[in-house]
């Protein structure tokens, strides 16, 4: 789930390099690790050159760091975001992994059946600290957060530790590149309630990538109709939301109750 972005130990069913067919998108490296190429036409210059963009020598991205210490799925879901030029996500019980404060993070990491053990708590939490540099960069990319209200009242970790995430939030949704919006109880039925989803567009549209939560972890997906179905389903959503300004005041209202 995203509120550890997998906080299943078990292996991880999609790997690089072994991908099964259908259930990993091409991920942004170079093109001999790409489990499958995405559907396009060779003449389009601007994924030509995307995939000439990706085969290039980049060095190792912070994330290498954890390989071998936590699953490869989380390692994959920070690659994505560092090569996403807008972000779209959608959560209805967890704050998004990118907008949560520490204590908050470390309250959901203990929250894991069967329990971590502490060096990989304290393991997964830096890894979500430095997720979250990617909103911390100097050119960051487009951030859209659409939050259902049951998010904001949820209160992980006591009173003290759910207002300073919803602080947070407020302070975050005061940068240009970050749009958050609240879907307020009073709004009513959508479609995919429940599910949480991160779609990562990339700098063209045949990389775009769908990650989305279920029992078992991250599932990621890439095919023209899935991520067609997401982005009518974030869409769907965003129509329902209140305004960022209306979204700041709900929040802080919210906040001022604890």
């Amino acid at each position: 789930m995203e509120s550890s972005s997998g906080v299943d130990r078990t292996r991880p069913r999609t790997v690089l390099g072994r991908a099964r067919p259908r259930q990993r998108r091409p991920h942004p490296r170079p093109p001999a690790r790409l489990p499958r190429l995405p559907e396009a036409p060779v003449a389009d210059p601007a994924y030509v050159e995307a995939l000439v963009a990706m085969a290039q020598p980049s060095g190792r991205g912070w994330w290498e760091r954890y390989r071998g210490s936590l699953p490869s799925n989380l390692l994959d879901i920070a690659e994505l975001e560092s090569y996403a030029v807008r972000m779209r996500t959608a959560h209805t019980i967890h704050v998004p992994g990118v907008l949560q404060t520490s204590d908050h993070a470390l309250e959901l990491f203990r929250a894991v059946l069967p329990p971590l053990p502490e060096r990989e708590v304290a393991l997964r939490l830096a890894h979500r600290v430095e997720r979250q540099q990617v909103l911390e960069s100097e050119n960051p990319p487009e951030y859209v957060g659409l939050v259902h209200e049951a998010v904001l009242r949820m209160q992980f970790g006591g009173r003290k530790v759910a207002r300073a995430q919803l602080e947070h939030l407020l302070s975050l949704s005061e940068r240009p590149a970050i749009r958050l919006l609240v879907l307020p109880f009073a709004s009513g039925t959508f479609p995919g309630a429940g599910n949480t989803v991160n779609y990562l567009e990339a700098s063209v549209p045949q990389l775009d990538t769908v990650q989305v939560d279920n029992s078992h972890g991250p599932e990621f997906l890439g095919g023209a109709a899935q991520l067609a179905k997401y982005r009518a389903h974030l869409d769907w959503m965003e129509r329902m939301a209140l305004s960022p300004q209306a979204s700041r005041d709900f929040i802080r209202d919210i906040a001022n109750t604890l």
